[in-house]
């Protein structure tokens, strides 16, 4: 199976050398070139706004998907109610060219960083598919006809899903972390049928969308990060190759690529921060005292205070009131994992943990928004709006620091475009920077409406879903 070329040249390595490497200027997924928060091509402003270099701006409804490009096209996804639609926009005017509503289904908000309408399309010529977690993944072409519909789900996440799907070669991959029963699904982009389905029992809580790599001997591996474990999968089998123990017990941001390394960070809670770690005994300890009444699990007014209240809620898996042994060790494994961005080098059989972590680094980590690697440097930038610089090859902290003129929460994840960095705020302030490390924004540009939705970079263009609207700004 062949690798597109622009996953092809991540595998690579991303940074300087990246617009050498690919003349491919779409964003056909989440966070555009595999994941890499890179665009190619053009100049792009830096100033920009509701009268400064907007090209058109679109009322849209609700709904957290990013913009995916691909040639004169933008598709996203949105709701209304408990209806769903697929949108797609004409690149240069702006105008809805169609939407098509998904089957009929009930909608639910778990939490107010996500919404029905959170995970972003996947393109390639003449198709979009798309993946609404209250209902599953539905292909169209590019007219807006519908070519197959696949359910899913219910699934039990208690964030609600997240993860957005990619395609490799023929296949359409979507992660479905959970409570229970997570698992990594491939179907046939054609048909929407599945050619496998690998189960992720160590996956409790995540959003992370997979990213691609070749490895040594040729072949595609599907790279996910979830629960404790980074784990690389074989694309056309779906069968585990190897995995990196050490990750936080709850994974929602994308990782990075750069040469022969991967950069993913987790954070689970405070808790989970060095210094800050509960040690809970085993279940075989503490049972014989807290079953008060022998019935063999544990209820909430049983639940004893070794940590906060909100923890039962995380160990109850099956959301039915009360904790099992397996639940209690669940528990104990959470509270034991570490807060943490870590770089890994990819490949290996098997467990690669004592030979493949090459750093990990421990304050201010992200639990939402994705890092990035430009010009040589790390960036990440945690829920606070904290942002940290790092060495990428030494984990060496360069500067730490919040943007002066978007202060605030994070949850987009930032990008990079004609040899600057952007930064979305939740409440609508972008900032521009430029390379090095340095943290002082070049300028910042105030869209005043929220921001959850990572820009895309195309061409030139800059197009930012707001919780509004859709805008397109260019020089």
């Amino acid at each position: 199976m062949r690798l597109p070329a622009i996953a092809l040249a991540l595998t690579i390595g991303l940074g300087s050398s990246f617009a050498a490497q690919s003349t491919h200027t779409e964003w056909s997924r989440f966070r555009g070139p595999n994941g890499s928060g890179h665009a190619t091509g053009g100049r792009y402003p830096t100033e920009f706004g509701t009268t400064k270099n907007l090209v058109w701006k679109l009322a849209l409804p609700q709904g957290h998907s990013s913009p995916i490009v691909w040639n004169d096209r933008i598709y996203l996804t949105a709701y209304r109610g408990d209806a769903l639609f697929t949108i797609a926009i004409n690149r240069t005017d702006g105008k809805i060219l169609w939407e098509r509503q998904a089957p009929d289904t009930k909608t639910k908000i778990i939490d107010k960083r996500n919404n029905p309408a959170s995970p972003s399309p996947a393109l390639e010529n003449g198709r979009v598919y798309t993946f609404f977690p209250d209902y599953g993944m539905l292909a169209y072409d590019d007219e807006g006809k519908e070519l197959w519909q696949m359910p899913l789900g219910p699934f039990d996440n208690i964030y609600g899903m997240g993860a957005s799907p990619v395609i490799v070669g023929d296949l359409l991959i979507l992660a479905c972390d959970q409570s229970l029963d997570s698992f990594l699904l491939a179907v046939d982009k054609r048909t929407g049928r599945q050619v496998w389905r690998t189960p992720r029992p160590e996956a409790k809580s995540g959003h992370a969308t997979p990213i691609v790599w070749r490895g040594p001997d040729g072949r595609d591996q599907i790279i996910l990060p979830g629960s404790f474990l980074l784990t690389g999968y074989d694309a056309l089998t779906g069968k585990r190759l190897w995995w990196v123990r050490g990750l936080s017990f709850e994974i929602k941001s994308t990782p990075v690529v750069h040469g022969d390394t991967i950069y993913i960070n987790g954070y689970g809670a405070p808790e989970n921060d060095p210094g800050r770690k509960i040690n809970v005994p085993p279940s075989d300890e503490v049972w014989p005292t807290i079953d008060a009444d022998k019935n063999g699990v544990i209820t909430k007014p049983e639940f004893p205070k070794y940590s906060a209240a909100f923890w039962f809620e995380v160990a109850d898996l099956n959301m039915n009131g009360s904790l099992t042994r397996d639940e209690w060790e669940y528990y104990r494994a959470a509270l034991d994992s570490e807060n943490g961005m870590l770089a890994i080098r990819l490949g290996g059989t098997g467990d690669m943990t004592d030979k493949s972590v090459r750093w990990k680094y421990q304050r201010s980590v992200p639990q939402l928004p994705s890092p990035i690697i430009f010009e040589g440097v790390l960036y990440m930038v945690n829920d606070g709006g904290i942002v940290t610089t790092l060495n990428p090859e030494t984990g060496e902290q360069i500067k730490q620091g919040r943007l002066t003129g978007a202060l605030g929460a994070y949850y987009a994840s930032p990008v990079a475009a004609g040899g600057h960095l952007y930064f979305a705020s939740q409440r609508g302030a972008m900032a521009v920077l430029p390379p090095g490390g340095d943290l002082t924004p070049l300028v910042v540009n105030d869209l005043v409406e929220d921001i959850y939705a990572t820009p895309a970079m195309v061409d030139g263009k800059i197009y930012v879903r707001t919780t509004e609207a859709l805008y397109a700004f260019g020089m």
